[in-house]
């Protein structure tokens, strides 16, 4: 595997929290000279270029993208098939291309049909915030995070030379780098990110339909667990909405497990049975205990969330 690399030109389609934190992660790693920013929203650009997250800016994908070595898909996954149909022909020869979406199937089916000239890799960093835009990027947000790496069956040396230098490139900015098949991918992260969002989704939405508490109740007595939800729940709309269409399949698969687990709990509090309940809970306690001593929490109370009156 590479153990670095180094890029001329960046173009990042999509200038948002991923986007944008990734051109601020190779700029401090010093990984690329030049970064291009493509946004259909002249606005977007435009902030980007006053933030320094970019260089230059382009609202034509076509422009954007020439003479570019890297080439960053940063957009909700219902628009990666589209975006990477106008990179068959746009991209340069030999460019690297990856996207970051959360949905691996779309992004495999996209690199699969992009001809030889060019190596679409996809990726996903499992990292982020419910913050959108330009503004919300910032260097640090891959670091000690895992990127998931999903190639297209191609066994060519220049793929498998591009496959090593996208590992390198998320090394490079900080992260941990896994290969998997898209399916198993897909799967795992209905699991462990998807299933979870929807939930948040649901329980804010609920709790705004209790007609009989008052919407300032809900805000003035928010515990810490609805808290959360609600910071889940104010993540892009447009970004997981495609999620949920594109990965449909292994969501639902996921979610008729979790209503079986429901309809359990459900039985065990409607019949007063303590000991099933202590039993699941107890359960589920070592999960914590194993993401914390991985290094995906903190172990400090209420998150290390500093929580004193301001």
């Amino acid at each position: 595997m590479t153990d670095s690399v180094k890029f001329n030109r960046a173009c990042v389609i999509g200038v948002g929290l991923i986007g944008s934190s990734l051109a601020h992660a190779m700029r401090t790693a010093a990984l690329v000279d030049e970064i291009i920013g493509v946004d259909r929203d002249a606005d977007v650009i435009a902030r980007a270029q006053k933030l320094g997250v970019i260089d230059k800016g382009e609202t034509d994908l076509v422009k954007g993208v020439k003479g570019a070595d890297l080439i960053i898909v940063s957009t909700p996954v219902g628009a990666i098939g589209a975006v990477a149909a106008e990179l068959a022909s746009a991209a340069d020869d030999g460019a690297l291309i990856i996207d970051v979406g959360s949905v691996k199937g779309v992004a495999l089916d996209a690199a699969k049909a992009m001809p030889e000239r060019v190596h679409f890799v996809p990726c996903h960093p499992v990292a982020g915030t419910e913050q959108s835009g330009p503004e919300a990027g910032f260097a640090s947000l891959f670091h000690d995070r895992w990127c998931i790496l999903t190639p297209a069956p191609r066994d060519d040396d220049a793929y498998k030379a591009a496959v090593d230098k996208a590992a390198a490139l998320w090394s490079g900015v900080g992260a941990k780098v896994e290969i998997m098949t898209a399916e198993h991918h897909d799967l795992a992260l209905a699991v462990t990110s998807h299933l979870p969002h929807l939930i948040a989704f649901t329980i804010v939405g609920a709790a705004d339909d209790v007609e009989s508490v008052a919407a300032g109740e809900i805000v003035k007595y928010s515990a810490g667990g609805f808290r959360d939800f609600t910071r889940i729940a104010a993540s892009d709309p447009v970004m997981w909405r495609d999620v949920f269409l594109n990965n449909k399949e292994a969501v639902l698969e996921v979610l008729g497990r979790f209503s079986e687990e429901l309809a359990v709990m459900q039985r065990a509090i409607r019949w007063g049975d303590g000991q099933a309940l202590e039993d699941a809970f107890t359960r589920v306690r070592g999960l914590r205990k194993a993401i914390v001593e991985a290094g995906q929490e903190s172990a400090a109370p209420n998150f290390g969330r500093d929580d004193k009156p301001r």
